[in-house]
């Protein structure tokens, strides 16, 4: 028996996935409540995506603490957080808050290297590196400001953290991909 089949699977790190997950749809429709540009209604959407997002730092720090960690946790998490950042890129973009470019850009990457990781999962997982750290981060918060009401400070804040994001997001990408390259050459210099 596996360590990973010891741990239940309703624990507190998966629960707290779960209520990210559900979350989402909550935050949508504050998002675009009201036209979308309520003042009161931006505050919620923006309240009710700082906890989503905090609680992905707490269900990992969590799972890893306390040797929660499961199968379904390990594909919950990353789909728990793409789609409250996906959901947040898109809804910013229908509003024409934020150029659909960047959406488009930051999506690409996460699907890309979600197919990635499918491709070479059976050489071995690669690891989250400090730039994708970074990067998950400078997204959160880009978002984050630009789910505030604006004003003109807000708005220069939230625009160059968006572009060190965008930065992080090509870059973490090109390097998850010669990342992926390598292992799937280790594994198979080890077959032959």
């Amino acid at each position: 028996m596996t360590e990973a089949r010891k741990v239940p699977l309703l624990n507190v790190a998966n629960i707290l996935t779960m209520a990210r997950m559900a979350l989402v749809p909550v935050f949508l429709l504050s998002l675009f409540a009201a036209g979308g540009f309520d003042t009161t209604w931006r505050l919620i959407a923006f309240g009710i995506f700082a906890v989503a997002s905090f609680t992905d730092h707490i269900d990992g720090t969590l799972a890893r603490k306390h040797g929660l960690i499961t199968d379904f946790g390990k594909i919950a998490d990353p789909i728990a957080d793409k789609a409250l950042t996906g959901s947040a890129l898109v809804g910013l973009s229908i509003l024409d808050v934020l150029p659909w470019w960047i959406t488009i850009v930051i999506a690409v990457r996460e699907v890309g290297v979600t197919l990635l990781r499918f491709w070479v999962i059976r050489y071995g997982v690669i690891p989250a590196s400090r730039g994708g750290k970074a990067k998950t981060l400078a997204q959160v918060i880009a978002i984050g400001l630009f789910l505030l009401p604006q004003n003109d400070v807000i708005a220069i804040i939230a625009w160059v953290i968006m572009a060190a994001a965008l930065v992080l997001t090509i870059a973490t990408g090109i390097d998850y991909v010669i990342r992926a390259f390598k292992l799937k050459a280790r594994a198979g210099r080890a077959v032959a």
